[in-house]
This record gives structure tokens, C-alpha cells and sequence, in this order.
């Protein structure tokens, strides 16, 4: 069974199958500093990770897209500090265009659900 929650027309929000969550990717804040915008959109991470039953202990695999690699460090320092210890999952970490020019970073997320 696939469960689907906050659906619309282009994405869902959370996806469930078979004891895995997959989530739409997050962003942070317009306008703000790369550590503000990835702090941002962690704390969005956690708040979907709890509705759909998981947590940052269970996340397996983080996709992170920066608008521009030069933030690598200032976003790794929010991360570090996020990912608790010992629970560090896969994770990549490249450039990309987003969706618009005020957007710095953006995470995708799959975890483990019980």
C-alpha cells in the first residue's frame, strides 16, 4: 500500500511505502542567510519526519542542493549540528539551479518509518 499525505495536483508532501518515507524536497526562508535557510528547512524536515512517523534517527539518504557550492561549509555547520550522533545518513550534496533566485538550499529526504 502507498499512502500519500498533503497531496495536490503536482506532489505530495510525504509519501509511505513499505516501512520507508519519502519527502518533497525542502527549502528555507527567501532572503536569509544559507544558515538561516537550511536551518529552515530542517526544521521542516523534522516537522514532516514526525507526521509521517519517523525521525532524524531514521533518516537513510539526504539529497542537499545548494544554489552555490561557496556555502558548502556555513550549510555543513547547521547540518553537523542537526544530524544526531551516529545516525549520519547517505548524503549528497551539489549545485543546482532552484526554483527561484532567493532560494539557497534545498533537502530531500528518505527515512525509515515504524
Amino acid at each position: 500500500m502507498i499512502e500519500r499525505m498533503h497531496t495536490k495536483q503536482r506532489m505530495s508532501k510525504i509519501v509511505k511505502h513499505n516501512g520507508t518515507v519519502y519527502l518533497c524536497g525542502q527549502v528555507g526562508v527567501r532572503g536569509e542567510s544559507i544558515k538561516e535557510q537550511t536551518a529552515e528547512c530542517l526544521r521542516r524536515v523534522d516537522e514532516l519526519l514526525v507526521e509521517a512517523g519517523s525521525s532524524r534517527e531514521q533518516i537513510l539518504q539526504a539529497i542537499v542542493w545548494l544554489s552555490d557550492m561557496r556555502d558548502f561549509a556555513e550549510m555543513n555547520e547547521v547540518w553537523d549540528a542537526w544530524v544526531p550522533e551516529g545516525h549520519a545518513p547517505a548524503r549528497a550534496c551539489g549545485e543546482a539551479r532552484l526554483a527561484s533566485q532567493e532560494l539557497l538550499v534545498e533537502v530531500i529526504v528518505t527515512a525509515a518509518y515504524d
